[in-house]
């Protein structure tokens, strides 16, 4: 299974960034840790971060013909970004959701996901775990 892993902007500062909220580790950090983990042994990974909306989609739209299933952390795009959700629904690639703290715990405008609907799977509070049930969760789709 090949699996796309996405992130949104101000992840690259994971690990300088308010670690009470994200925890200490760097997105390369969390990135080496789901490589490795056994969990995500039988699927191809390719990992892409940006800080720009049109790069993720641009990506998306890249790899709609290779991936078989995205985990995708949208970071602040959650909350507003009908353009992601949009290439979400549009690329048709089964995709969860993640994030690294509980949104639904946080200030208000953080509880809202413009991407929920087109995703099979929201996961959130459950740290760099999280990226692991979303790996676990499209693979045992796939069986």
């Amino acid at each position: 299974m090949k699996l796309i892993i996405v992130n949104g902007p101000n992840l690259n500062l994971l690990g300088e960034r308010e670690p009470e909220v994200y925890g200490s580790d760097s997105l390369a950090d969390i990135n080496q840790w789901v490589r490795q983990h056994s969990v995500c042994k039988p699927a191809q990974l390719k990992f892409y971060q940006s800080n720009h909306e049109g790069d993720i989609i641009d990506f998306l739209h890249a790899h709609r013909g290779w991936a078989d299933g995205c985990v995708i952390n949208p970071g602040g795009l959650t909350h507003y970004s009908v353009a992601l959700r949009d290439a979400i629904a549009g690329c048709q690639i089964p995709a969860v959701e993640v994030h690294l703290s509980d949104i639904h715990k946080r200030e208000e405008f953080r509880k809202i996901s413009m991407i929920k609907d087109v995703c099979i799977k929201q996961i959130c509070g459950r740290g760099k775990q999280g990226y692991i049930d979303a790996v676990e969760l499209l693979l045992d789709r796939q069986r």
